[in-house]
């Protein structure tokens, strides 16, 4: 699933193709995706203007001049994909419609906004821009990582005492918003924390150091455009490349790239997911 900084990524994308332009057509293709699509949403859509699009932890948010905000969800798959003209200058034309193409809108600047999901994982919604953060899918989720609510005493006061380990814990999104399963081994990497350890068994200074770590390594990934896995792509269908970054994630059996360290990394599952790290150097 697209992390913070691959959906950061296609918002930034999305932003010459939509803000400050008309949803002059909507095609909606399907009665859903992961769930029901809201009512009327073709007629609620077409003549709104995009004012602006944010983003709430791994939501795309289009709000719009009807008093309504268009929630996006990628879901495992989900791709939104430009084609047309985009803020006055050529891009390429449309493509034929394909399979997995369920939403289509046309923008009144000549852009195409196509939501191709071929796992049908994805979501759209429809709310009030007022009662965004209200929304069932919003309303538990925790600060954003990047934004000033998300500080070391913030994390220190929420991890301490919890008997988890710490990489289920920043995994929660009710602690703090977009962080997945790659960022988080990366993270833990950086800061030599052994990802089994129980959240309330790491020192404070420990925990409070993860504030910076954090930042730093979901800044480097927006800057490189995400992390391409599988399905994601840029609104443009480049790639992310990230990946080439990855210090332990994927790396099962690598070489640890800590200096001085002769360790390798360890692939364990941890909740369902797998867990990339080093045993030797992360403690």
């Amino acid at each position: 699933m697209p992390e913070l900084p691959e959906v950061e990524t296609v918002r930034a994308g999305l932003i010459p193709a939509m803000e400050g332009h008309v949803i002059e057509k909507a095609d909606i293709r399907r009665p859903g995706l992961r769930f029901p699509f809201p009512e009327r949403m073709p007629e609620r859509l077409m003549g709104a203007r995009v004012y602006r699009l944010r983003r709430r932890s791994k939501y795309i948010l289009a709000d719009l001049s009807t008093g309504e905000t268009l929630l996006i969800h990628l879901g495992m798959s989900g791709r939104m994909l430009i084609s047309g003209n985009i803020a006055g200058e050529f891009h390429h034309d449309h493509p034929a419609p394909a399979k997995h193409d369920h939403v289509v809108l046309d923008m009144s600047g000549g852009a195409r906004v196509t939501f191709n999901d071929a796992r049908r994982f994805g979501a759209m919604d429809l709310m009030a821009t007022g009662a965004a953060d209200t929304h069932w899918l919003l309303c538990d989720i925790g600060p954003e990582p990047l934004g000033n609510d998300f500080h070391e005493d913030y994390l220190v006061k929420h991890l301490t005492g919890r008997a988890i380990p710490i990489k289920a814990a920043l995994l929660d999104q009710r602690l703090v918003a977009g962080l997945g399963n790659i960022y988080v081994c990366e993270v833990l990497f950086r800061a030599g924390i052994d990802p089994r350890r129980k959240a309330g068994r790491i020192s404070a200074k420990r925990i409070a150091s993860l504030v910076p770590i954090i930042r730093d390594v979901l800044r480097e990934a927006i800057a490189a455009g995400g992390s391409s896995l599988r399905d994601f792509r840029r609104a443009d269908g480049a790639l992310g490349y990230f990946q080439h970054r990855f210090q332990v994630y994927g790396r099962e059996g690598g070489a640890c790239n800590t200096d001085g360290c002769a360790g390798f990394v360890a692939r364990i599952p941890q909740s369902g997911r797998s867990t990339f790290f080093c045993p030797r150097c992360q403690r």
